[in-house]
């Protein structure tokens, strides 16, 4: 309600009200997605395969492509990342535990699971919409950006690989973690970290 006592929501158009209705519905959905992982990323596999498979049936719109695989290196980059930087913090001591007695601490990424997944797929619709319009279908030799994305991704990665093993952390959950100690309970070890 605002200072005259009109409820706000009843000065909206209809069709703001409609527009409202199926984002609420739509959000509805999305959150109903998120404990079903494997179901999700089997449903960005296929939207990724129908893309490709234009592509290849096009033979066009190869920019589109490059772009696109740029902009999920720098998403694979935020998903295996921690969310407090070990370099920045130098100052306070490692953030992450390095032997087996110091205190644990689960790896939380910078870039969470779900928001990998739905930033990717996103990704994937828009390209696969921007391939129905010839504007963006710019001429290109692919084998050079395939080439030049493979050293990109090549490079990337290895700078990533030996952050991990600088700051001895795992991005991903090994199994069960397991717990140390007889009787008392202790600390979980530091060879699993939790995902999210």
């Amino acid at each position: 309600m605002d200072g005259s006592g009109v409820d706000s929501t009843s000065m909206a158009t209809p069709v703001q009200q409609r527009a409202h209705e199926a984002w609420r519905l739509y959000q509805y959905y999305l959150d109903k997605t998120t404990p079903h992982a494997v179901y999700r990323w089997i449903g960005t596999v296929v939207i990724a395969l129908i893309y490709f498979t234009r592509v290849y049936y096009l033979q066009g719109f190869y920019i589109i492509t490059y772009g696109l695989g740029i902009y999920i290196l720098n998403l694979l980059i935020g998903f295996l990342s921690p969310l407090v930087d070990p370099e920045l913090e130098a100052s306070d001591g490692p953030m992450l535990p390095t032997r087996g007695s110091d205190e644990f601490k689960p790896f939380v990424r910078r870039l969470p699971e779900f928001k990998f997944w739905y930033t990717m797929t996103k990704a994937f619709c828009i390209a696969f919409l921007m391939t129905f319009f010839s504007v963006f279908d710019v001429p290109v030799f692919w084998p050079i950006l395939l080439c030049y994305w493979i050293v990109l991704f090549v490079l990337t990665m290895r700078r990533q690989i030996s952050h991990m093993i600088k700051y001895k952390y795992i991005p991903f959950s090994i199994g069960k973690q397991k717990y140390g100690g007889g009787g008392r309970r202790s600390s979980p070890s530091t060879s699993g970290s939790r995902a999210d």
